[in-house]
C-alpha cells in the first residue's frame, strides 16, 4: 500500500485499520490453533507414547506395562526421549503456524514524522495561496 495523496488520506487510514482489524483476527486464529497443537511420540517398540500441546505442556503419557522390563535408568532415558520427542513435534507445528501467522501480518509501514511534516507543509502552502 503506498502513501495516500491528500485526499485519499481518510480511505487509506479507513483500509489501514480495517487491515488492522483482519491482522487481529488473524493472530487471534493463530493463538486459538497453536492452542489446539497436539504433538505426538512413541518409543521405537511402541511401548512408550507421549503427547504435548502447543506451549509444550505434557497431555498425554502412555507406558505399556511390558516396557517396566527395562531397567529402571534405560525405562527412564526411554520416557524422557519420547517426552521430549513429544514436545519438538509440538513446538515444530506451532512454530509452523506461528510462521504462517507472521506472513499473513502484512500491514503497510506506518506513516513516519517526514509524511506528517510533508502534508503539513502542504496544508500550509495551500492556506498561503
Amino acid at each position: 500500500m503506498r502513501p495516500p495523496t491528500p485526499d485519499d488520506d481518510e480511505t487509506y487510514l479507513h483500509d489501514y485499520y480495517a487491515q488492522g482489524q483482519q491482522v487481529i483476527r488473524d493472530l487471534r486464529a493463530a493463538q486459538s490453533a497453536i492452542r489446539q497443537v497436539e504433538g505426538l511420540a512413541r518409543s521405537r517398540d511402541g511401548l512408550i507414547e507421549a503427547a504435548a500441546d502447543g506451549e509444550g505442556g505434557l497431555t498425554r503419557l502412555r507406558i505399556d506395562p511390558r516396557a517396566l522390563r527395562l531397567a529402571e535408568p534405560a525405562l527412564g532415558r526411554e520416557v524422557a526421549a519420547v517426552l521430549r520427542a513429544a514436545q519438538e513435534d509440538a513446538a515444530r507445528q506451532a512454530q509452523e503456524i506461528a510462521d504462517a501467522a507472521e506472513r499473513a501480518a502484512d500491514l503497510p509501514r506506518p506513516l513516519d514524522e517526514t509524511f506528517v511534516r510533508g502534508r503539513v507543509e502542504q496544508v500550509a502552502r495551500d492556506l498561503l495561496q
